[in-house]
């Protein structure tokens, strides 16, 4: 445990330094600082000596060099314990520092503004900030280091507790996370600079990625039981995210439980109306809209009662008492909603091992989804990564184009734009039978497309749905008109797929023939 005498405080943010500068002072800490902090306890009766006083060097280059010196960092590196030092600090005038608290130029805030320049961004990366937060990091043992408020208020009571100590325990830990901070900190700094090219424009793939999470919970264990497995989140999750979620109730998720509410939760945000995904396997086995969340749970359980068994279920709309009780006659892992009635939590209540998230949707509603989408995909293959910007294009009816004899009428139009979206969160190779807001049947993750069209309809067919004049997406072209066939002898009536295969014609006339609608977006939607 430290006694800290004497405090170096160099802050750009400075939410709650004055309490923590005024809690220091009262056990007579003697306060060292720089600029614009020194001149915010000064003009706050708090006592403070420049650091340009203290080093008797005055700061040069525009504020550039300021703590770059052996009395600063001397002070914060020199250990207590060995004779050496103590004697080498006593001969160079060099007292201890004893706690160290800096929080770093806003780097990343700079360059998350879109009008930032480059020589905005380098003004903005801080040089002495992190050497200091390094060396008290280093010699956590007789130095603690604050890099962030939100430890204020911790140390705050702790040196009231101790009469103005520091306990070894929270010294350690405050260098772990002032390590993670400056690696952080450089991490986007190395992101930001290796995206431009020699020309001085910018990719949107960095030369070098720094991938930076904090982990959530560790997990019971992974994939499969044999397997060890943790849950992280981004340092800076968006809003609307799985990781952003509130468990109300129910055991701990499971790795599974989380993929597969990931899956759920991105579909069911898609929608603008009132709607129901239900996921099994990383795979919506059941999607509707209704005028209610009932009429929606209803409709998206229909498609395949079977597979929704131990499923997860999503709603972009508040649960109900009426949808609860729906809800609760069957088995389910994981319910996620934006709300849930008092009425609906009692009925949960009953069932313990649900487990009940609560997510809020973007500000703006279900149609501001994408603020809570990542900007960029990440799949790890052996020894390396592959990223892509992520697939977030929407579509509307201007962007159709119709390449049958026969046109959509409203309704069809309506749900082929229903089932496109749909088929966007269905594994590839993708086949989604839809009608009247509700999925009929969805073929997932074949070899090939035509086997997936089959499946596709022998669900309904299981689940005593009637494919007549349904609608049908699939997420790619039809290589040859085998799908075509399979699809019109179901009973379908339309079909939406991108096109631009070498045998589109001979897919269009075999929707002419079975006289189809069909529809191409001229946009894939591949999922792997």
């Amino acid at each position: 445990m430290a006694t800290i005498k004497r405090a170096l405080i160099s802050v750009s943010d400075k939410s709650g330094i004055l309490e923590l500068a005024q809690a220091l002072a009262q056990f007579k800490v003697e306060i060292l600082s720089t600029g614009g902090t020194a001149k915010l306890l000064r003009d706050n009766n708090i006592a403070v000596v420049e650091v340009s006083d203290y080093t008797g060097f005055s700061e040069m280059l525009d504020g550039r060099v300021k703590t770059l010196h052996p009395k600063v960092h001397g002070g914060i590196l020199g250990r207590r314990d060995l004779p050496d030092h103590v004697s080498a600090m006593k001969a160079a005038n060099i007292p201890n520092i004893d706690m160290v608290v800096v929080n770093l130029y806003p780097f990343e805030a700079t360059v998350a503004q879109p009008n930032c320049t480059l020589e905005e961004a380098i003004e903005n990366i801080d040089i002495g900030g992190p050497a200091m937060v390094r060396s008290a990091a280093k010699n956590w043992k007789d130095v603690a280091v604050l890099t962030d408020a939100s430890q204020y208020a911790e140390v705050i009571a702790e040196l009231k507790s101790t009469g103005g100590a520091v306990s070894s325990a929270t010294q350690f830990a405050l260098s772990v996370a002032a390590f993670n901070r400056i690696s952080n900190y450089d991490g986007a700094i190395s992101d930001y600079l290796s995206s431009f090219n020699a020309d001085g424009t910018r990719s949107a793939f960095s030369a070098q990625t720094n991938g930076r999470f904090i982990k959530l919970q560790d997990l019971r264990y992974g994939e499969n039981p044999h397997q060890q497995a943790a849950f992280y989140r981004d340092l800076n999750p968006a809003p609307g995210s799985l990781v952003t979620a509130v468990q109300l109730q129910g055991k701990e998720l499971s790795y599974n439980n989380i993929a597969d509410g990931d899956a759920a939760w991105e579909a069911v945000k898609s929608f603008n109306s009132t709607a129901c995904v239900i996921v099994k396997h990383a795979n919506p086995c059941g999607v509707a809209l209704g005028n209610s969340a009932l009429e929606a749970y209803s409709k998206a359980f229909q498609t395949d009662p079977s597979s929704a068994f131990g499923g997860i279920i999503a709603f972009n709309s508040i649960v109900d008492k009426a949808a609860a009780e729906a809800v609760s006659k069957q088995f389910v892992e994981v319910l996620i909603a934006p709300a849930y009635t008092s009425e609906a939590l009692a009925i949960f209540s009953a069932k313990a091992n649900v487990r009940l998230l609560k997510i809020d949707l973007p500000k703006g509603g279900s149609s501001a989804w994408e603020q809570g989408r990542n900007s960029h995909d990440t799949k790890r293959v052996g020894s390396g990564l592959l990223v892509q910007t992520a697939d977030n294009h929407e579509i509307s009816e201007s962007d159709l184009k119709i390449v049958s004899k026969k046109q959509p009428t409203p309704q069809q139009m309506a749900d082929l734009l229903f089932a496109w979206r749909v088929a966007k969160y269905v594994k590839s190779n993708a086949i989604v039978f839809c009608g009247n807001g509700m999925t009929l049947g969805v073929g997932a993750g074949q070899m090939s497309r035509v086997d997936s069209t089959r499946i596709a309809a022998i669900k309904a067919q299981h689940a005593g749905l009637s494919l007549k004049d349904a609608v049908v997406a699939s997420d790619a072209f039809f290589p040859f008109r085998d799908g075509i066939d399979v699809l019109a002898e179901a009973g379908a009536s339309c079909v939406i797929h991108p096109g631009g295969s070498m045998r589109d014609e001979e897919v269009i006339a075999a929707a002419d023939e079975h006289g189809l609608v069909m529809v191409v977006t001229g946009i894939r939607h591949f999922r792997h």
